[in-house]
């Protein structure tokens, strides 16, 4: 196809990346003032794991998102791994189980009459039972605690050898002399739970999947075992001018194979796939099958 003088293609891949869930510990405390704290040895990258981590807590003890905190990267809170897209999945499990312990102790402070036990819960700070509305920071008082801690640790079990577990998607990329004018994006990666970073998390996988494409390439002087281009000024990168409209899109629906809170990891699944999609728009363009990247013009000739 062309585009004036351009040869246009498209070309699509799939995406794949392992489901990975591992051993994890969180803690979580109900202050005097009815406000959470939770602690987990994790990290944030950037991804938003401090966002979707209160956001779990805050789901999981009535509370709204305001009155919790969640703190990571403490070398003496509960120990978890990262990396390898297992941080949500990994870190969420061990917060939900823990923060679910602590609602069951503030729930057992109530004492309600034996008809309105089914009807307990707790909203917006409050234990509610019928016609019963009471603070959390209330009960805490009546026991004359200065705090209520929970502590809940996660293990994948055996699903992980009973099933196979991967997040998946398929992506498509316009091309056209070397430039990739648009790209899309589909996955699957269990339950998205903030759409914002989930998006930001694709799109930023997608963007290296360009950069992986058509521009990073390592030099070397093999004389002196030594990169030549190690600075960014001769390793080339993706501008803004490089990326083009990129469309992300998922299909949301709980695994709740992979973890209790039904989320695969997404960190690496955006770029998975990219590459070869943007591979096979130049093939689909030009005839040429590119194998060696980055793709470039003299490649082509």
């Amino acid at each position: 196809m062309r585009d004036g003088h351009a040869r246009v293609g498209w070309g699509m891949a799939a995406s794949v990346y392992p489901a990975r869930r591992s051993p994890a510990s969180a803690r979580a405390r109900l202050n005097p003032d009815g406000s959470a704290l939770v602690e987990a040895g994790s990290q944030d990258l950037g991804g938003g794991t401090y966002t979707i981590m209160t956001q779990i807590a805050a789901d999981q003890l009535g509370l709204p998102v305001s009155a919790v905190t969640f703190l990571l990267a403490i070398r003496a809170f509960p120990k978890l791994p990262s990396g390898g897209s297992q941080t949500a999945a990994t870190c969420g499990s061990a917060v939900y189980e823990a923060t679910r312990a602590l609602r069951q102790k503030i729930l057992d402070l109530a004492h309600v009459p034996a008809a309105d036990a089914d009807q307990l819960r707790i909203e917006n700070g409050r234990v509610t039972a019928g016609s019963t509305s009471v603070p959390i920071a209330d009960l805490l008082k009546q026991t004359g605690q200065p705090h209520l801690d929970a502590q809940a640790s996660t293990n994948p079990g055996d699903e992980t050898k009973q099933y196979s577990m991967f997040s998946f998607g398929a992506q498509f990329a316009d091309l056209g002399q070397i430039e990739v004018t648009r790209m899309t994006g589909v996955f699957d990666a269990g339950r998205i739970l903030n759409a914002k970073t989930a998006r930001s998390q694709f799109i930023g996988g997608m963007v290296w999947g360009i950069s992986m494409a058509l521009h990073e390439r390592n030099d070397y002087d093999t004389r002196l075992v030594r990169i030549v281009n190690n600075n960014l000024a001769e390793y080339h990168v993706p501008t803004n001018a490089d990326v083009p409209a990129i469309d992300i899109a998922w299909i949301d629906g709980a695994d709740d194979r992979v973890s209790p809170i039904g989320a695969r990891g997404i960190g690496e699944i955006g770029i998975t796939g990219a590459s070869a999609a943007i591979a096979n728009a130049v093939f689909h363009a030009t005839g040429t099958r590119i194998r060696d990247l980055p793709i470039t013009p003299d490649k082509l000739l």
